[in-house]
């Protein structure tokens, strides 16, 4: 069984939806989806400019992490652009939330940098599966 992927915090919420070709119809392109942490990921390293490190601590990711979501990214447009097809962005494991936290799972409270929650039901620290008492 998978583990489930992490949330990432994105900053980005702007309204673009996709790019296609110029002069070709949408309905005849193959499409490529890149996901809204994949383009956070592009953004923090290559409009930003930051460095690997920073730019994982903003999405709460691990650096290991924000590369392979990088490189993802990177390679999903690349296949766009140079075989033409329609770029759609889409959905992923991300929070976009004006205070920066990343929810606790299992009370839906503020999380201490992927650590446990600080809730307020009396039962201290947990991680982040079930609930530990």
């Amino acid at each position: 069984m998978a583990r489930p992927e992490k949330l990432r915090k994105v900053g980005w919420d702007g309204e673009v939806s996709g790019f296609k070709p110029v002069g070709v119809p949408a309905s005849g392109l193959q499409v490529e989806t890149l996901r809204l942490d994949e383009l956070e990921a592009l953004r923090l390293a290559d409009m930003e400019g930051l460095y690997q490190e920073a730019a994982a601590e903003q999405m709460g990711i691990s650096r290991q992490t924000f590369a392979r979501v990088l490189g993802r990214a990177r390679s999903t447009v690349a296949r766009a652009v140079v075989e033409g097809k329609l770029l759609v962005i889409g959905e992923g494991p991300v929070v976009t939330r004006s205070d920066g936290t990343i929810p606790c799972p299992v009370h839906g409270m503020g999380r201490r940098r992927g650590r446990g929650c600080r809730c307020g039901s009396g039962r201290g620290r947990h991680g982040h599966g079930a609930d530990r008492r």
